[in-house]
């Protein structure tokens, strides 16, 4: 169902991660996925990033890591870790989205998008979708710092479209913190508590388009 904007600040940003990680805390190996085992926490044990590394991490881009990913970082790194978000160093390893859709997808693929690579050139890959795939985009932030997660599909033509304004969202869906509906992977667009974040990223990710499918436009992308 969507929200109803009821939950104000607490549907939102830290507070909202705030209430995923209180979930996860009582049974941290417990699968962020019905479908599949991908554990929230490897091994039951939340591996926390050292504060003074937390306290400088940025992106290379040199981004600033997002009010929602520094909560869980503070929580766990170990569902990243499993992702590939990290260097041997624990530095942020991002990959464009031509090269991640070429490791996930095939080197055949990764051309196609190749017009996204300076639109999207630091992405990391979230648990969730089957055949699709979730990816965190360090983009232009909205205004709660946040950057979006987007949705990869290659059932029918590829595509690419926003699915969640934040992390935050994205881990409160995922965990069972929130219930939100999803006829179409943009259908927050339209939602009176997360539609205002998701058309500010559509503006930065898609030239105000919620998603694109391939063949792709270049209007989409500049």
């Amino acid at each position: 169902m969507q929200t109803d904007g009821a939950e104000g600040a607490a549907a939102h940003g830290t507070a909202l991660t705030e209430r995923v990680i209180e979930r996860v805390r009582r049974d941290p190996g417990a699968s962020a996925l019905e479908y599949r085992q991908v554990p929230w926490v490897a091994g039951g044990t939340p591996a926390p990033m050292p504060g003074e590394r937390l306290a400088a991490a940025r992106f290379p881009s040199g981004r600033p890591v997002s009010p929602s990913l520094r909560a869980w970082l503070a929580f766990d790194t170990s569902l990243f870790a499993r992702h590939d978000w990290f260097t041997p160093d624990g530095d942020f390893a991002p990959r464009s989205l031509p090269d991640l859709v070429g490791d996930e997808y095939g080197d055949m693929w990764a051309g196609e998008f190749a017009l996204f690579a300076d639109r999207f050139p630091e992405c990391f890959l979230l648990p969730g979708g089957s055949d699709s795939r979730r990816l965190l985009a360090v983009t232009e932030p909205d205004e709660l710092g946040e950057y979006p997660v987007l949705a990869l599909d290659f059932d029918d033509l590829p595509y690419v479209g926003l699915m969640y304004p934040g992390f935050d969202v994205y881990a409160a869906d995922t965990a069972g913190v929130l219930d939100l509906d999803f006829e179409v992977y943009s259908a927050l667009t339209d939602d009176p508590v997360y539609g205002r974040r998701m058309r500010r990223h559509a503006v930065h990710c898609f030239g105000g388009e919620r998603e694109a499918q391939f063949p792709f436009d270049v209007r989409t992308v500049s």
